[in-house]
């Protein structure tokens, strides 16, 4: 393929870039500054020196415009709050006191003040605090951060754009505020909110800033007509201002669809639209409402969110039709890269015959340049380029690793009743009932426990070679006996072993099943501080041996009480690791599910009855159209049912969802046939448990009381309160006492304090329950 040079030379841009640093320079500063070991003004200059190495990166790269704002201490919807002078009232003290720990005490709480909910951001494994609003709610503009980032920039010598969430998806992710009814649409709040956005736009543009981008990912979702007629006279407004930088309306994730004819014909001078896969059907959309002449279009070519390595003949493909549909054709990736890691070069244990097969966000913004590069001048300019891309391409598509005739025969023999418990509930949960001997509202935890500095020690010696095999699993004993001690004396029901040996919830397991690679340096941000590095799903999926059966029959030997066996689902194995993008989602779902059915059985097999499968990712994989949304739920509810349909009818299957919304897939919870589901609900105040009382839900279910992703500590009294709103939804015959999430990332002082509480407000609770 020969492309000619594009008519007005592309360029290269990013929407957003990894913020942690390469060896995570921002996590240990900000912790530090949480406990007091790091300033404010030393916590000031690591965000600034990350900044500053971000843009170097990319500008040595060859990306032409650079993103400023896009950097965070803890998530951009909470600085957009912020900007927007969103602040709870609630927090307004602490904010006007020290603007920084009143940011903190926002995103964290405090041990006095709850901090704002978390939720998942769209279909992305990234949480977002969700903005507070009402009808009392005032606006005020604080463009403090944006100038600032944008200062830096350009006193560096890079060409800035600002980054902003667009007013429409702030307000489409928001909620109302405590004490508002739960009616009321933030929406209705646009016509206060744009004077502000026109405000911060004009303070950008006197900083110097010629175009500022407008991240609009809402948009991209099924809208109604009062809401795109809200997106419509949001853009004639501010692309009617005379004091305002070119406006670049930014989306991703999926087409925009309905939304795409309004922001094609808005006054604004640009949108950035995503091209990768998922969003393939913006080509003929654009084209369908005759482009955008006059207009900058940003092509979105790259996937921002996968790690495989682009094709470049395809995207040059897609990139050479679009050129007639714009001014201007510019190179981007599908959305912001900070939901890939930062470095693929770092790694040092994957083949390199695989590791080529990789594009991190500095191999990506390389693979944007160079398709900038073709479509400005060329192919023959890439030609070294193109053929290093094909040979990479080809080794993969023929690579063993890719297959596994074995898996495949397996998968394709699955029938219908192999996804199916062989009684139903009513009847399962008279065995489980007689076996387990458990009270009214049992108490359990979701699963793991603190991940101590010693631990984490521990497992790093390991790795280096510090300490042997031998010398590690005693270490593991002991926080198992330490663990279930604890339980035992707190008067817990049913028990877990706490997971000491456990790195990640889906990279523990990966490691043990063929199919997946594992990194070194692979961190992506979950929310805040917590980082994650999600394993790679590269070829077929079996399990050779046991993963966890050893730990968890050490741990049922140290007590009598039921301790659960603790899996990670299929869909969230899928969901929290880079998937392969060579064949269906369903079908390496099935894999998955066939690998951790042997576990299941086995887990049985040596005593375990109750058996916790966790799928915190089902919601968040939902297709952000419902067109989608039917097929997705088929295949990842049968996932789950393949996964545990195997047990007998004593051996309780729970499962487990944290930070999402759960109303609008409360029919599929039902699908999965678990006997007990545990969900986030105590920044929610108990919201999910009146979902499943509407829905009718027939099982067993844990509504979080305790709010795992803060350091402060509930009272009892409180979780008491939140108990009795679980049993004006829930019977008790059938409600559950347990946190929102697993406690690994909490510390040991509070963790005790907390589940004394809880189990303290159990027995309350329960007293206050007539005998039948």
């Amino acid at each position: 393929m020969t492309a000619k040079p594009a008519a007005a030379a592309a360029r290269a841009t990013v929407y957003g870039y990894p913020r942690q640093g390469r060896h995570r320079e921002l996590k240990k500063a900000v912790e530090g500054y949480w406990k007091g070991r790091v300033t404010a003004d030393a916590l000031r200059e690591t965000a600034r020196d990350l900044r500053r190495a971000n843009w170097r990166q990319l500008a040595d790269a060859g990306v032409h415009e650079v993103p400023t704002g896009d950097f965070s201490y803890y998530d951009h919807v909470l600085d957009t709050s912020v900007m927007v002078g969103a602040v709870p009232d609630r927090h307004r003290a602490a904010v006007e006191a020290d603007a920084l720990d009143g940011y903190f005490a926002m995103a964290r709480g405090t041990q006095d003040v709850a901090p704002l909910e978390m939720t998942k951001w769209f279909d992305t494994n990234y949480h977002y605090l969700v903005p507070e609003l009402g009808p009392h709610t005032v606006f005020t503009a604080d463009s403090a951060k944006q100038v600032g980032e944008l200062a830096e920039a350009l006193a560096l010598g890079h060409t800035p754009r600002p980054v902003l969430v667009g007013p429409v998806t702030y307000l489409l992710l928001a909620k109302p505020a405590p004490g508002v009814a739960a009616d009321f649409d933030p929406l209705t709040l646009l016509d206060r909110l744009l004077p502000v956005y026109a405000e911060v736009l004009a303070d950008l543009r006197a900083a110097g800033a010629t175009w500022v981008q407008l991240d609009e990912p809402a948009l991209v979702q099924d809208r109604t007509p009062a809401e795109l007629n809200a997106a419509e006279r949001a853009y004639r407004d501010l692309g009617a201002l005379a004091d305002r930088p070119k406006l670049l309306v930014a989306s991703y994730f999926d087409q925009l669809g309905e939304a795409l004819p309004v922001l094609a014909k808005a006054p604004v001078d640009g949108l950035a639209l995503d091209f990768a896969e998922a969003a393939a059907g913006n080509l003929d959309a654009l084209a369908a409402v005759g482009g955008l002449p006059g207009k900058r279009l940003v092509a979105g070519v790259v996937n921002g969110r996968n790690v495989w390595l682009n094709d470049y003949e395809k995207s040059l493909a897609t990139l050479g039709t679009l050129l007639g549909l714009a001014d201007r054709v510019d190179v981007a990736a599908s959305c912001s890269l900070l939901h890939v890691p930062l470095d693929a070069a770092a790694e040092r244990d994957i083949d390199p015959q695989v590791l080529r097969w990789l594009a991190f966000a500095k191999q990506k913004a390389g693979e944007i340049v160079t398709l900038a590069r073709g479509l400005a001048q060329g192919t023959d300019t890439i030609a070294a380029e193109l053929a290093a891309n094909r040979a990479a391409l080809a080794s993969r598509a023929g690579s063993a690793l890719t297959h596994d005739p074995a898996v495949r025969a397996r998968a394709a023999a699955v029938t219908g009743a192999d996804a199916r418990r062989s009684a139903p509930y009513p009847e399962r949960a008279v065995a489980q009932r007689a076996h387990l001997g458990l009270p009214l509202l049992p108490t359990t935890t979701i699963g793991s426990f603190p991940q101590t500095t010693e631990l984490r020690a521990a497992r790093a010696g390991l790795r280096a070679g510090r300490i042997g095999t031998a010398a590690y699993e005693e270490r593991i004993k002991d926080e198992i006996r330490a663990v279930l001690a604890f339980q035992e004396k707190a008067g817990i029901d049913v028990l877990v072993h706490g997971e000491p040996e456990r790195n990640d919830m889906v990279q523990y397991f990966a490691e043990q099943l063929t199919g997946y690679l594992a990194t070194q340096h692979g961190w992506v941000q979950s929310y805040g501080t917590r980082y994650v590095r999600p394993p790679v799903l590269a070829g077929d999926v079996a399990r050779p041996e046991p993963m966890t059966v050893r730990w968890t029959r050490y741990a049922q030997s140290l007590t009598d009480r039921p301790v659960k066996g603790m899996l990670t689902g299929p869909v969230t194995m899928l969901a929290w690791s880079f998937v392969r993008d060579d064949q269906p989602l369903g079908d390496t779902a099935r894999q998955v599910a066939l690998a951790l059915r042997d576990e299941v059985a086995d887990l049985e097999a040596a005593g375990t009855s109750v058996i916790q499968v966790d799928e915190p990712a089902l919601r968040e994989t939902l297709p952000l159209r419902a067109a989608g949304r039917a097929a997705y739920l088929a295949w990842a509810t049968e996932a789950f049912r393949l996964t545990t349909g195997g047990v007998r009818d004593r051996t309780q299957v729970h499962t487990h969802m944290c930070y999402a919304e759960f109303g609008d897939i409360v029919r599929a919870i039902d699908d999965l046939d678990a006997d007990v589901i545990s969900l986030e609900a105590a920044r929610s105040h108990m919201q999910v448990a009146r979902e499943l009382a509407q829905h009718g839900y027939p099982r067993e279910a844990g509504p979080g009381v305790y709010d795992i992703h803060s350091p402060r500590v509930p009272s009892a009294e409180e979780v008491a309160s939140l108990l009795r709103k679980g049993l004006d939804a829930i019977p008790a015959e059938r409600l559950w006492v347990n946190p929102d999430c697993g406690l690994k990332t909490r510390a040991w002082p509070e963790t005790r304090a907390s589940l004394e509480n809880l189990v303290a407000a159990a027995r309350t609770v329960r007293a206050e329950i007539p005998l039948s």
